[in-house]
């Protein structure tokens, strides 16, 4: 490693506590001094997944942390990935590439391994980079998974990398979430915790300050911001699905009168809900997603998403009354679309003969598209842009799938939907153009695609919304409040950047 690599960590006294978002905001914090700066998550669970220029895959948190540093994502961002595919099991990838399956318990006792490729990962960035912001993942005062940690405080220790705590004040109990997770901490790591950062705060200051100053009293850790609430920051979630999103702060309902409500179901091991971010901000849009057994509302489109266990989350489905819904909401002219795992379960059949997702078995499809899926061990990791076959329409997007969908030909039957760059097709589009499914994802970030299957799926006169641009005001958002919020000089102090420049 350089000599003069600085390192900085966040960790968070709980899930969601903000961890993602002020890691996203230093990056581009740092950034805008003119600071080679690059994000690290050692170790992310998450089932919403990007694909990097190296053709792996890595936690969508670190692909934005990416972008808020001038970067391509790379898969040292994030060298252990785990998506779960059942409540006790998951899909091992490691630097971009899925190894295994593991239970928790094996995993546990494979963390000793995984660290390996953790450190080397890690160094590899830091022969390129000035200064590393490092994400934890959970908490680091979780006890049943302190040995062999390499998330929280066993990496920090292991390259010897300062480290914040932050805390949600919103959810309540802020002061004991910090007090108390420091206290679980070992001797070595508490020394290592060089302060507290408190968020999402709204209300007066003054009446906080007490809480503030007995923390420090009684930690000698300094308070070093208190973060204020912000209403309509939208940054890509790591893997909770925001069941209501407010819309972008510029937009005015009242502007636009034409509009439509998608319907997305909230299947078990939904994955790459992120899909659906530019749909949550589009003025015209009402966005919901329906968990599974409860009633299904009136949609003039339903989109089926991705799943990492197609076959049971498509069992689920239809044992929860969603095929004779889809079948009477396509009675009375409405759209369905199928991303990936959805367009999957579009077709005739699913075949998983080597047992990639569970068992091997065959299973019926909803029989809406006439193709069928064999599910194959090789994923396949791609970025790659395409254009709409019946419109010309380019578009960008990802694809991140086991399995190979074939058509069957037949007379009438439906057509391709998508001629992608390379040469191949993805998709298709039936007959009476009333369902399509593609298995490339992000296909509503982009404008002219946005609009092509908003007007395909009912609206009129489509408003243009730009995604990119509200995830750039999103971290911009976070970037400028922090450095309202916290002494820039103070945070190169701690990572040792000062030191070393």
């Amino acid at each position: 490693m350089k000599k003069d690599t600085a390192c900085l960590m966040i960790q968070g006294a709980t899930s969601d506590a903000g961890k993602s978002a002020i890691v996203t905001g230093l990056c581009r914090l740092f950034q805008r001094q003119g600071i080679k700066v690059a994000p690290f998550k050692p170790q992310n669970m998450a089932l919403n997944s990007a694909v990097t220029t190296d053709g792996g895959e890595i936690g969508r948190a670190q692909a934005l942390q990416a972008q808020a540093c001038g970067l391509k994502p790379h898969t040292d961002m994030n060298p252990i990935l785990l998506k779960p595919n059942t409540d006790i099991g998951a899909q091992v990838i490691i630097q971009g590439k899925a190894r295994t399956n593991m239970d928790a318990y094996s995993y546990h006792d494979y963390k000793k391994t995984a660290m390996q490729w953790v450190l080397q990962s890690y160094y590899r960035l830091a022969e390129q980079y000035d200064l590393i912001i490092v994400e934890g993942a959970g908490s680091p005062a979780e006890i049943n998974l302190r040995e062999h940690d390499i998330a929280n405080m066993g990496f920090a220790e292991a390259v010897n990398c300062p480290v914040i705590i932050i805390a949600d004040i919103d959810r309540g109990g802020v002061f004991a979430h910090l007090y108390g997770t420091l206290a679980l901490l070992s001797d070595t790591e508490q020394q290592r915790v060089k302060g507290f950062i408190i968020n999402k705060f709204r209300g007066d200051i003054e009446l906080l300050l007490p809480g503030n100053h007995w923390l420090e009293e009684k930690t000698q850790k300094p308070v070093l911001a208190t973060l204020p609430y912000l209403h309509h920051l939208h940054l890509e979630a790591e893997d909770a699905i925001a069941l209501k999103e407010p819309k972008h702060l510029n937009t005015s309902d009242t502007d636009c009168q034409d509009k439509i409500i998608i319907v997305v179901p909230i299947l078990s091991r939904i994955s790459n809900h992120t899909d659906f971010d530019p749909l949550h901000m589009h003025p015209q849009v009402e966005l919901m997603f329906t968990p599974l057994g409860q009633s299904i509302p009136p949609a003039d489109l339903i989109i089926l998403p991705g799943s990492k266990s197609v076959r049971d989350d498509l069992q689920l489905l239809q044992q929860n009354g969603w095929a004779e819904h889809i079948t009477k909401h396509l009675r009375y002219g409405g759209k369905l679309l199928g991303i990936c795992g959805g367009y999957q379960m579009l077709g005739k059949t699913i075949s998983d003969p080597d047992g990639i997702e569970g068992p091997p078995g065959n299973q019926k499809g909803l029989g809406y598209l006439n193709c069928q899926t064999v599910l194959k061990k090789e994923k396949r990791l791609m970025n790659i842009g395409g254009k709409f076959q019946n419109s010309g329409i380019h578009l960008n997007g990802y694809e991140i799938h086991v399995g190979e969908t074939t058509k069957s030909e037949q007379p009438n039957s439906d057509k391709d939907l998508i001629e992608l760059d390379d040469g191949r097709t993805d998709g298709l589009i039936s007959a009476d153009s009333q369902i399509m499914g593609c298995y490339l994802h992000g296909i509503f970030d982009h404008p002219d695609a946005c609009q092509y299957l908003l007007r395909w799926a009912g609206l009129n006169e489509v408003q243009t919304t730009d995604h990119n641009q509200y995830r750039e005001e999103a971290i911009d958002l976070i970037a400028d409040t922090l450095e309202k919020n916290i002494s820039l000089e103070k945070i190169l102090e701690i990572s040792g950047l000062s030191k070393c420049s």
